[in-house]
Parts: structure tokens; C-alpha cells; sequence
């Protein structure tokens, strides 16, 4: 299956790419909104598949049982209200390494990008996928790629934040280095590793309010004429 089809027979296709409480999925939503867009939060897919792990008792390191649940997977786990759990996300990252994994989903976030479904504003003019691999593996011809990224400290900051909020405990010594391990995984992984697509805009929002993020990449998507 091709990573996307001819630009004359589809709409906009926009990747968003970086790491974890770096500002993507922020950027991703409100673009999303702007322009019509319909969002796929690719992290979820890979967050339902561990949080099935996990309701398994199974170990999120073990090839088998997360390739049976990325298999079993539906559209309906992604609206889970357990997702965000950091214990979830730590298990979508151990999840997200396993090449088998990564070939059942794969398809489903192309299809999502070639054939954005209609949203209650109805058809939407494109799609918008945010993720670590959107621009580099999964719509590799994307007509926008952004990578958005910040200092490790001001992504722990904002985490620890969201978890105090969210009411879940949380200490930000230990936020940081679960965040500097996810990185590592993240980036050294064999299959699809993080990093910035060779045509990506890059975008480091550690001193930047979200309005102005989005202005920036609103900015570039306009300047490409979209």
C-alpha cells in the first residue's frame, strides 16, 4: 500500500511530529480546527494497544502479546478515558518499538490520511496526524511536515503540571527522567525512530505561548500556498 495517493485526487495531508509534552498534539488540534482538518492522534493507537496489555495482566515487552493486541484492536478502544495514564504511555512507548506492532497500525493511519472521514462540520478538507513517525514513515509525502520539539525541562515541567491537574500524583525529578528514558527509546529504536523528517520545519516551543506556535506553522502552511 503506498503512503499516499496523487496529490490531484486527494486533499491536504499535514504531519506533525516530536516528542512527548513537546506542544504537538496542541499545535495538531488547533490546526485541525482552522482548517478543517480531521485529527489523528496516532499516540492513542499505540496507547489503546498497551492499555489492552495491560487489562491482559501481560507484559508490554513481550512481541506476542502486544502483536495480539494490536490485531484485536478497534476504532471504539481509542475512546477510552484511561489513555492518558502515564503508565499507559509508558507501555504505548515499549509498544511502539515492536516492528510486528507497527505494520498492523500502519495501515490504518494511511487509510485515515488518504481518506479523512467526515467530521460535523462535514467533509473535511484534508487530514491532520500528529506522532514520532508521521513525516518520516507514514505519510512520508505529506504536503506540510512539522517537527515540534522543547528543552527536556520545559516538557517535564509541562507534564508534571498536566498530572497535578488531572489530580494523578506526580514528582518532577521522576517526570524528567521517565520523559529523558521515553526519548531514549524513542529515538534509538531500530524501527522508525524519532527524528525530524529532512523537509520538516522545526519548531522548539519551550519559550512559546500555543497562539504563537500556531500562528508560525499557519504562517507556513499559507506560504505553500494550501
Amino acid at each position: 500500500m503506498s503512503p499516499t495517493v496523487p496529490r490531484e485526487t486527494r486533499s491536504v495531508i499535514i504531519a506533525v511530529d516530536g516528542p512527548v509534552a513537546a506542544g504537538k498534539g496542541t499545535l495538531a488540534r488547533s490546526l485541525a480546527r482552522e482548517l478543517n482538518l480531521a485529527y489523528l492522534d496516532t499516540g492513542l493507537i499505540y496507547r489503546a494497544v498497551g492499555a489492552r496489555i495491560l487489562d491482559r495482566d501481560e507484559d508490554p515487552r513481550d512481541p506476542d502479546a502486544a502483536l495480539r493486541a494490536a490485531k484485536s484492536l478497534v476504532p471504539a478502544d481509542l475512546d477510552r478515558d484511561d489513555l492518558r495514564r502515564e503508565i499507559v504511555g509508558l507501555a504505548a512507548s515499549t509498544v511502539a518499538a515492536n516492528t510486528a506492532v507497527r505494520a498492523v497500525l500502519l495501515d490504518f493511519q494511511r487509510d485515515f490520511a488518504a481518506n479523512p472521514p467526515e467530521g460535523p462540520e462535514g467533509p473535511a478538507s484534508g487530514a491532520i496526524l500528529d506522532g514520532r513517525d508521521i513525516g518520516t514513515v507514514v505519510c512520508p509525502r505529506a504536503d506540510v511536515k512539522f517537527f515540534v520539539t522543547a528543552r527536556p525541562e520545559s516538557r517535564a515541567a509541562r507534564r508534571h503540571k498536566e498530572l497535578i491537574e488531572r489530580g494523578d500524583e506526580s514528582i518532577y525529578a521522576r517526570v524528567l527522567q521517565d520523559l529523558l528514558d521515553r526519548d531514549a527509546r524513542d529515538s534509538q529504536r531500530e524501527t522508525a525512530p524519532l527524528k525530524p523528517a529532512d523537509d520538516a520545519v522545526c519548531i522548539d516551543t519551550s519559550d512559546m505561548e500555543a497562539r504563537q506556535v500556531l500562528e508560525m506553522a499557519l504562517d507556513r502552511i499559507a506560504s505553500l500556498g494550501l
